[in-house]
């Protein structure tokens, strides 16, 4: 009779449960955080697919999927002006099941596009990864090392076009401090904005440019197929995914980090705040996380609680400067 009675409950808990889905209500997240409180989340990626901030909203979705905190998660991608269209809908939606990846390129965009809709209209939550920058030239180029690129862009910097990302992004911010290092007008840089790494890729390998600069992971594996020469990193020390020397341990003072993070809608309490926090902070000590770390050869810069403002409103200061400095703003 006992075991009659519990498949019965059973049976009736599971028709319960098939009944408040089917009325549109979420079951409840595995989270002892408990956001999303609707058992669904949605991470927007403001670029398109294959990107870096694509990349990040799938390793994210994977790493909360496979540790089955949330029942429901889907990324969407809303591209366009260097995440800033997508930054205005997810500011106009303010949905409480939302989380959108942004990082320094948005900081940048902003600023270059002179965007309404700035980060002080959502809140930041967190800072994820981060990521170096390299300076790369096709496998047939003249060029083999740092040096040689080097004496022939400052005799020409407008001869030589580099290729990259979103304008006003770190990409560009690279550029623009590279030629500042080795002597050359920053205003002068031949920069060309693509939408995607593989735009830009077949830029680089079409000879349409001279050279690109990108994160590592973007072109990570025509680096290790050869197909492009890595003539330097933007790191402050040697990394083991690369087999190249920084700029800096070549005489140029260029230290770069592409960094990703994380904002919460507009109309986010900071009690709010503090559960998609822990949230986060239960997704980054997954196995699931540290392994896409490890494959996507991405730097571990978690950081949420008190120190998140501040470190946003310093990139945002950092950014206008440099892009004064570089002549991408007035």
């Amino acid at each position: 009779m006992r075991r009659f009675t519990a498949m019965a409950l059973s049976a009736v808990l599971l028709t319960s449960a098939a009944s408040l889905t089917a009325c549109g209500q979420e079951a409840p997240t595995r989270s002892a955080s408990g956001f999303p409180s609707t058992g669904r989340l949605q991470i927007i990626a403001p670029a398109a697919p294959g990107g870096g901030w694509d990349g990040t909203a799938r390793a994210l979705q994977k790493a909360v999927d496979d540790s089955d905190l949330v029942r429901n998660t889907q990324v969407i991608n809303v591209e366009g002006a260097g995440g800033t269209i997508g930054l205005a809908r997810f500011v106009a939606d303010d949905d409480p099941k939302q989380l959108l990846v942004m990082g320094a390129v948005m900081i940048g965009a902003i600023e270059v596009n002179q965007s309404q809709i700035t980060i002080a209209d959502a809140v930041p939550v967190a800072r994820l990864t981060g990521e170096n920058e390299v300076l790369v030239v096709p496998r047939d180029s003249e060029f083999t090392t740092l040096d040689e690129f080097t004496d022939a862009f400052t005799k020409d910097p407008g001869g030589h076009p580099i290729a990259g990302g979103s304008a006003g992004g770190t990409d560009q911010v690279t550029a623009g401090l590279y030629a500042e290092a080795v002597g050359a007008d920053p205003r002068k840089v031949n920069y060309i904005p693509y939408s995607g790494g593989g735009e830009a890729l077949a830029a680089i390998l079409g000879g349409q440019v001279a050279a690109g600069i990108s994160g590592v992971r973007e072109w990570s594996g025509q680096i290790e197929s050869g197909d492009l020469r890595v003539l330097a990193v933007s790191s402050g020390e040697r990394i083991g995914s690369v087999d190249a020397p920084t700029f800096t341990e070549q005489g140029v003072d260029v230290e770069v980090t592409n960094w990703r993070g994380i904002l919460a809608p507009p109309g986010t309490t900071p009690e709010e705040a503090a559960d998609i926090q822990q949230f986060l902070t239960e997704v980054h000590d997954s196995p699931q996380w540290k392994e896409a770390l490890e494959t996507n050869d991405w730097d571990d810069e978690f950081l949420v609680g008190d120190e998140v403002q501040p470190f946003f409103d310093a990139q945002v200061t950092e950014f206008a400067g440099t892009l004064k400095k570089i002549g991408l703003v007035g």
